[in-house]
């Protein structure tokens, strides 16, 4: 039987290297270029690199958790991982797509596979103004700052922020605030995942803000707009019965 062409890619911390190490010694190297599968080792903030780094390629990616929380990942074991490939079952996640406007009027566009955020970059609370497809749905937003998240990043930053965990699959986005002052019981919407989100900063220069896209930050923005991006497709692997959707149950049950 022919070898599968794996790509190994880990983090720099120790326990994934060694994990890189035990599995090349075992099934060899491709370039992710080349591979039928590229294999993650490290944490989940490796995880959404890895998918950055491949979301040109057409190939699934299966991570396995040299890290801490792992839960984009599968548990790790040297043995029995061309069966756990082959058997593994396949999650489609589409990222969403950030363009920020900067007070110098440069534009910045990048991709997020869990979520924007808009957050203060001062000691003043932010006053965002917010735009669903074209619609004025709040004229004034005080607080410490917001975020639309993609169903699989629901659990992450979003929840943190006491917004709502999203079924995977599900044809919704979260907008969540963070730290609301007014107004101030307002605790976030659900949003079609079609939908084009525009935040404004009102007073950008007395109360600036700055936007990030999984770890992709541009400060002193002056505006930026949010939409699902259909055209790129994260092929994520997971062992059958511990997919994305089970997770998601496990977090709302624990």
């Amino acid at each position: 039987m022919p070898r599968l062409r794996i790509a190994f890619l880990a983090s720099p911390v120790p326990m994934a290297q060694a994990a890189l190490a035990e599995l090349v010694a075992l099934h060899g190297q491709v370039a992710p270029e080349a591979a039928q599968f590229v294999v993650a080792l490290g944490g989940d903030g490796f995880m959404l690199q890895t998918l950055h780094a491949t979301e040109t390629l057409d190939v699934p990616v299966y991570g396995m958790n040299r890290g801490t929380v792992g839960f984009m990942m599968n548990e790790y074991a040297a043995d029995r991982l061309i069966h756990r490939l082959q058997a593994a079952e396949e999650e489609i996640i589409n990222p969403l797509s950030m363009t920020a406007l900067s007070a110098d009027g440069s534009m910045h566009t990048a991709l997020a596979i869990n979520e924007v955020s808009l957050l203060r970059a001062g000691p003043q609370a932010a006053k965002l103004r917010i735009t669903v497809d074209g619609v004025l749905r709040m004229p004034e937003l005080v607080c410490d700052g917001a975020l639309v998240a993609t169903p699989a990043g629901s659990t992450a930053y979003n929840y943190s922020a006491h917004g709502p965990i999203l079924p995977i699959g599900s044809d919704v986005l979260a907008l969540t605030a963070m730290a609301a002052f007014r107004p101030r019981r307002w605790r976030g919407a659900l949003l079609p995942k079609k939908a084009v989100v525009r935040i404004d900063v009102l007073n950008p220069e007395k109360r600036p803000v700055m936007a990030d896209a999984d770890g992709k930050a541009v400060r002193d923005v002056v505006s930026v707009e949010i939409r699902s991006d259909p055209t790129v497709r994260h092929r994520i692997l997971f062992d059958p019965g511990h997919g994305l959707e089970e997770r998601l149950f496990q977090e709302q049950f624990a």
